[in-house]
């Protein structure tokens, strides 16, 4: 059996990640749980029949000695948390975004392909059935050479939790929301090299406003951009625009999704359909029929069996966190400086 143990106590890390773990008690042994807050680990441990509660992440590694750590802390602490289960010799599954800088992405990558251990991130989104559908099918878009990842929200700043402190996060929507889309996309297109990448945020609502569709927030704390809209430019002459927004005076509740252009046919991501023209009219080549699923306990079932050493599952590995955490940090620094950046 996997000794399991989550660094972070919070609620992706019950509702997703234990939740996982629990369904297979065949496998995996749940042995530890860190957090800060002693209480709140020792309730979490007893709500999801872990073993063990610490507040040192240090003291767990020795004590527990676990095969795998899930790092559910907030963004700010990904790259201390990763790094240390790292350096123990554990595989690691870590929340999004990988880090606070592409640095430290680098640095996470580099310890893990040293170590001869698996380090993965949940970019659950590239699991979904619509997107394994494109993925399977590609080829029938021909050449790629328009694309759109859009991560938008009319009125969705999260009241709860540390989303609108750019200490904690790194960012806003971009580097919370918008990340998924744009690691799907660079999925889907096989993460093509980018050549330079231009970004422009803005801070219009969340510091006037103080409520919205997700709760309540204070303005005085916002910190992080409302909405960020970028463009990557890729060496085979290719373009991908990225939307995204905690907050935008758009029509729709939200818009999440995924559109590629080639010059045989187009595709979306969310409903999964693959068309083209003919003759005027609109004609669908491939589309999946969208249906629930559970997105985030396939990304770690196949991270759990990349652990296992089964060659055919996917993840979202050390190289593409830094690809997407580098882009991430081009993104800001453009938007920042008002200057196309260079990769």
């Amino acid at each position: 059996m996997k000794k399991i143990a989550i660094i972070g106590a919070g609620q992706v890390a019950e509702k997703v990640h234990a939740a996982y773990y629990l369904t297979k008690p065949e496998t995996f042994q749940l042995v530890a749980v860190v957090d800060p807050n002693l209480a709140r680990a020792e309730l979490f441990c007893q709500r999801n029949q872990f073993k063990q509660a610490y507040t040192s992440t240090t003291e767990m590694l020795i004590e527990e000695q676990p095969d795998i750590v899930s790092v559910c802390t907030p963004n700010r602490f990904h790259y201390d948390s990763v790094m240390s289960a790292l350096a123990a010799g554990c595989s690691v599954f870590c929340e999004k975004p990988p880090a606070m800088t592409s640095l430290e992405a680098e640095n996470m990558w580099k310890l893990a392909e040293k170590k001869s251990v698996c380090l993965a991130y949940d970019f659950q989104h590239r699991y979904s059935p619509e997107a394994q559908m494109l993925k399977e099918n590609i080829a029938l878009l021909g050449d790629i050479y328009y694309s759109e990842a859009n991560a938008l929200r009319r009125s969705g700043v999260p009241g709860w939790g540390n989303f609108i402190d750019k200490t904690l996060q790194g960012g806003g929507p971009l580097i919370d929301y918008g990340i998924h889309m744009l690691d799907t996309a660079l999925y889907l297109l096989d993460f093509p090299k980018i050549k330079a990448v231009s970004g422009y945020q803005y801070q219009k609502i969340g510091p006037r406003k103080n409520q919205g569709s997700f709760g309540f927030w204070d303005p005085e704390k916002y910190t992080v951009e409302d909405s960020l809209f970028g463009t990557l430019e890729f060496e085979n002459g290719g373009i991908l625009r990225i939307n995204t927004s905690f907050a935008l005076n758009i029509q729709a509740d939200k818009v999440l999704d995924v559109q590629l252009c080639g010059d045989e046919a187009g595709a979306n991501l969310y409903p999964g359909k693959i068309y083209t023209d003919q003759a005027g009219e609109l004609k669908v080549i491939k589309q999946i029929e969208s249906k629930e699923t559970n997105n985030h306990f396939t990304s770690i079932d196949h991270f759990c069996r990349k652990v296992a050493g089964d060659p055919q599952a996917i993840i979202a590995d050390g190289r593409q966190g830094y690809i997407v955490q580098k882009v991430i940090a081009a993104l800001y620094q453009s938007a920042e400086i008002g200057e196309k950046v260079e990769l």
